[in-house]
Protein backbone atom coordinates (compact mmCIF):
# COMPACT_ATOMS: atom_id res chain seq x y z
CA UNK A 1 0.00 0.00 0.00
CA UNK A 2 1.30 3.47 -0.87
CA UNK A 3 2.18 5.81 1.92
CA UNK A 4 0.63 9.23 1.88
CA UNK A 5 3.25 11.88 2.54
CA UNK A 6 2.67 14.86 4.76
CA UNK A 7 2.93 17.18 1.76
CA UNK A 8 0.00 15.39 0.13
CA UNK A 9 -2.07 15.61 3.29
CA UNK A 10 -1.37 19.33 3.67
CA UNK A 11 -2.05 19.97 -0.02
CA UNK A 12 -5.38 18.15 0.13
CA UNK A 13 -6.37 20.00 3.29
CA UNK A 14 -5.50 23.39 1.79
CA UNK A 15 -7.19 22.62 -1.50
CA UNK A 16 -10.38 21.44 0.17
CA UNK A 17 -10.36 24.44 2.51
CA UNK A 18 -9.97 26.83 -0.41
CA UNK A 19 -12.69 25.06 -2.35
CA UNK A 20 -15.09 25.11 0.62
CA UNK A 21 -14.35 28.79 1.28
CA UNK A 22 -14.96 29.62 -2.38
CA UNK A 23 -18.23 27.74 -2.43
CA UNK A 24 -19.49 29.31 0.79
CA UNK A 25 -18.37 32.84 -0.02
CA UNK A 26 -19.81 32.55 -3.52
CA UNK A 27 -23.26 31.86 -2.12
CA UNK A 28 -23.16 34.69 0.38
CA UNK A 29 -21.93 37.40 -2.01
CA UNK A 30 -23.74 38.06 -5.28
CA UNK A 31 -20.61 39.67 -6.77
CA UNK A 32 -18.40 36.66 -6.05
CA UNK A 33 -17.80 36.19 -9.77
CA UNK A 34 -16.20 39.62 -10.14
CA UNK A 35 -12.65 39.46 -11.39
CA UNK A 36 -9.86 39.67 -8.86
CA UNK A 37 -8.29 43.12 -8.45
CA UNK A 38 -5.40 42.19 -10.75
CA UNK A 39 -7.82 41.43 -13.59
CA UNK A 40 -10.11 44.41 -12.90
CA UNK A 41 -7.30 46.94 -12.88
CA UNK A 42 -5.73 45.73 -16.09
CA UNK A 43 -4.24 48.60 -18.01
CA UNK A 44 -4.29 50.91 -15.00
CA UNK A 45 -0.65 50.23 -14.11
CA UNK A 46 0.81 48.62 -17.19
CA UNK A 47 -0.34 50.00 -20.52
CA UNK A 48 2.44 48.36 -22.48
CA UNK A 49 0.00 46.07 -24.32
CA UNK A 50 -2.91 48.52 -24.35
CA UNK A 51 -3.84 50.34 -27.50
CA UNK A 52 -5.43 53.79 -27.65
CA UNK A 53 -9.21 53.62 -27.65
CA UNK A 54 -9.21 49.94 -26.72
CA UNK A 55 -12.12 48.73 -24.60
CA UNK A 56 -11.34 47.99 -20.93
CA UNK A 57 -12.47 44.40 -21.48
CA UNK A 58 -9.99 43.99 -24.35
CA UNK A 59 -7.19 45.30 -22.16
CA UNK A 60 -8.27 42.89 -19.40
CA UNK A 61 -8.35 39.95 -21.83
CA UNK A 62 -4.86 40.83 -23.11
CA UNK A 63 -3.49 40.92 -19.57
CA UNK A 64 -5.22 37.67 -18.57
CA UNK A 65 -3.92 35.98 -21.71
CA UNK A 66 -0.37 37.20 -21.07
CA UNK A 67 -0.48 36.03 -17.45
CA UNK A 68 -1.83 32.63 -18.50
CA UNK A 69 0.95 32.13 -21.02
CA UNK A 70 3.57 33.24 -18.49
CA UNK A 71 2.17 30.69 -16.03
CA UNK A 72 2.21 27.99 -18.67
CA UNK A 73 5.92 28.63 -19.35
CA UNK A 74 6.89 26.06 -16.73
CA UNK A 75 10.32 24.59 -16.08
CA UNK A 76 9.87 21.13 -17.54
CA UNK A 77 10.87 18.25 -15.29
CA UNK A 78 10.88 15.37 -17.74
CA UNK A 79 7.96 13.84 -15.82
CA UNK A 80 5.00 14.08 -18.21
CA UNK A 81 2.46 13.78 -15.39
CA UNK A 82 3.91 16.66 -13.36
CA UNK A 83 4.54 18.84 -16.42
CA UNK A 84 0.98 18.27 -17.67
CA UNK A 85 -0.56 19.16 -14.31
CA UNK A 86 1.56 22.28 -13.83
CA UNK A 87 0.80 23.57 -17.32
CA UNK A 88 -2.89 22.79 -17.13
CA UNK A 89 -3.31 24.47 -13.74
CA UNK A 90 -1.96 27.70 -15.25
CA UNK A 91 -4.16 27.19 -18.33
CA UNK A 92 -7.29 26.73 -16.21
CA UNK A 93 -6.40 29.76 -14.05
CA UNK A 94 -6.24 31.76 -17.28
CA UNK A 95 -9.64 30.46 -18.35
CA UNK A 96 -11.09 31.50 -15.00
CA UNK A 97 -9.60 34.99 -15.31
CA UNK A 98 -11.08 35.36 -18.80
CA UNK A 99 -14.47 34.08 -17.67
CA UNK A 100 -14.47 36.59 -14.80
CA UNK A 101 -13.76 39.37 -17.29
CA UNK A 102 -16.72 38.19 -19.37
CA UNK A 103 -18.94 38.29 -16.28
CA UNK A 104 -17.69 41.74 -15.26
CA UNK A 105 -17.81 43.38 -18.70
CA UNK A 106 -20.30 41.34 -20.72
CA UNK A 107 -23.95 42.04 -21.25
CA UNK A 108 -25.38 38.82 -22.65
CA UNK A 109 -26.98 36.72 -19.94
CA UNK A 110 -26.31 33.45 -21.77
CA UNK A 111 -22.59 34.25 -22.11
CA UNK A 112 -22.35 35.27 -18.47
CA UNK A 113 -24.09 32.05 -17.49
CA UNK A 114 -21.59 30.04 -19.53
CA UNK A 115 -18.71 32.01 -18.01
CA UNK A 116 -19.98 31.22 -14.49
CA UNK A 117 -20.23 27.53 -15.40
CA UNK A 118 -16.66 27.62 -16.71
CA UNK A 119 -15.46 29.25 -13.48
CA UNK A 120 -17.08 26.54 -11.35
CA UNK A 121 -15.87 23.68 -13.55
CA UNK A 122 -12.32 24.96 -13.90
CA UNK A 123 -12.01 25.67 -10.16
CA UNK A 124 -13.07 22.09 -9.43
CA UNK A 125 -10.58 20.75 -11.98
CA UNK A 126 -7.79 22.92 -10.54
CA UNK A 127 -8.53 21.48 -7.12
CA UNK A 128 -8.29 17.95 -8.50
CA UNK A 129 -5.08 18.75 -10.38
CA UNK A 130 -3.45 20.30 -7.30
CA UNK A 131 -4.24 17.16 -5.31
CA UNK A 132 -2.81 14.97 -8.07
CA UNK A 133 0.24 17.20 -8.41
CA UNK A 134 0.96 17.03 -4.69
CA UNK A 135 0.63 13.26 -4.82
CA UNK A 136 2.94 12.89 -7.81
CA UNK A 137 5.53 15.38 -6.59
CA UNK A 138 5.64 13.53 -3.26
CA UNK A 139 5.95 10.10 -4.84
CA UNK A 140 8.58 9.70 -7.60
CA UNK A 141 7.65 7.57 -10.60
CA UNK A 142 8.38 3.86 -10.36
CA UNK A 143 11.89 2.93 -11.40
CA UNK A 144 13.31 6.26 -10.22
CA UNK A 145 15.30 6.21 -7.01
CA UNK A 146 15.54 9.34 -4.87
Amino acid sequence: MKRIGWVSVVAVFLALSAFAYGMLSGRSRPDAEAPPPSAQDVGAHDTQGARPGEAPSTQAFREANDLMHQGMAIAYTGDADIDFLRGMIAHHEGAIAMARIAVAHGEAADVQSLAREIIAAQEAEILRMRILLARHEDDPPSGVRP
